[in-house]
């Protein structure tokens, strides 16, 4: 296990900011002297967490899957604060629902800001992160670990988001950077709460084993994060029981593929009514951001 280091003093940016896991870590490494540039889709959520932050911040209004933006924020970030040391790949949205009947913008848009937004984030920031040996700390998610029926886009853009970091730790150890996935299961946020407020993800939800069945509350899974953040970690676990995921995960499709026959022929004639397009607070920022840009032009 690597040495905790001090936060004081470094720099910190982080994707998908305005709320949820990417809200409170802000807070969290404010209070532990970080200064922090916060990046989203919404400008006017971004300043109030800036605001109430404890340290220097600021905040940046981009597209994560936009490789020109985000260029422009990496460079004024730097500009901004001297250095970046640290860069949170968080931003993400998801969608349930049986594959054969999904949107497929709302499917292919899960995919271009989960994975594509991570690589871009990545691609936009290595070279600071390169000056100054930092760390990049990519959110993944327990549906990299296992599948789970209904939730096509989501598993495979975290499982592609987690093999991403996996190779570039690879390719950029040698030159100082430390890069990282992080892990959650369910956790109490406005995505998990959204996906919840249709019936039928609920009960699905609802039938998974224990320990993968249950909400887990934002504050501790935010702290693990942190601690891992202090310490490098090339693996952060938001929750206790994640870490031994990773060793039965081989086991994992073939289970999945039998329990989930079962369950989706239970709630076949339900599935009509399963909501299609991306689900919570952030979903509809990110539905909203697109109306605009497609209206600009």
């Amino acid at each position: 296990m690597s040495a905790s280091r001090s936060l004081e003093g470094q720099v910190a940016v982080i994707t998908g900011a305005a709320r949820g896991v990417g809200e409170l870590l802000a807070r969290k490494l404010s209070a532990r002297g970080a200064k922090v540039a916060l990046v989203g889709l919404e400008p006017e959520a971004l300043k109030e967490v800036s605001e109430r932050l404890h340290t220097d911040s600021e905040h940046w209004h981009a597209d994560v899957t936009d490789h020109e933006a985000m260029a422009r924020v990496a460079q004024e970030v730097k500009q901004r604060f001297g250095k970046i040391d640290l860069v949170v790949a968080n931003a993400g949205v998801a969608a349930g629902g049986p594959f054969a009947d999904s949107d497929p913008e709302a499917w292919r848009r899960v995919i271009e800001v989960n994975l594509i937004g991570g690589a871009v984030t990545a691609r936009a920031f290595l070279p600071v992160l390169t000056e100054s040996r930092g760390y990049f700390l990519q959110i993944a998610s327990l549906a990299a670990i296992t599948p789970a029926p209904m939730m096509s886009a989501y598993c495979a853009s975290k499982s592609g988001v987690e093999a991403f970091a996996h190779c570039l730790r690879a390719e950029v150890g040698h030159k100082g950077v430390k890069v990282g996935v992080g892990y959650l299961s369910w956790t109490d946020t406005d995505m998990v709460r959204g996906a919840d407020q249709d019936e039928v993800m609920r009960e699905l939800r609802g039938r998974l084993p224990w320990p993968a069945n249950r909400t887990y509350p934002l504050g501790p899974a935010v702290d693990r994060i942190v601690a891992g953040i202090e310490r490098r970690s090339p693996h952060v676990y938001a929750q206790w029981w994640l870490r031994g995921m990773q060793g039965v995960r081989g086991y994992l499709p073939g289970i999945i593929a039998t329990v989930g026959q079962r369950e989706m022929k239970r709630f076949e004639p339900r599935l009509a009514s399963v909501s299609r397009g991306l689900v919570g607070a952030g979903g509809a920022a990110d539905e909203k951001e697109r109306t605009s840009a497609t209206e600009r032009h």
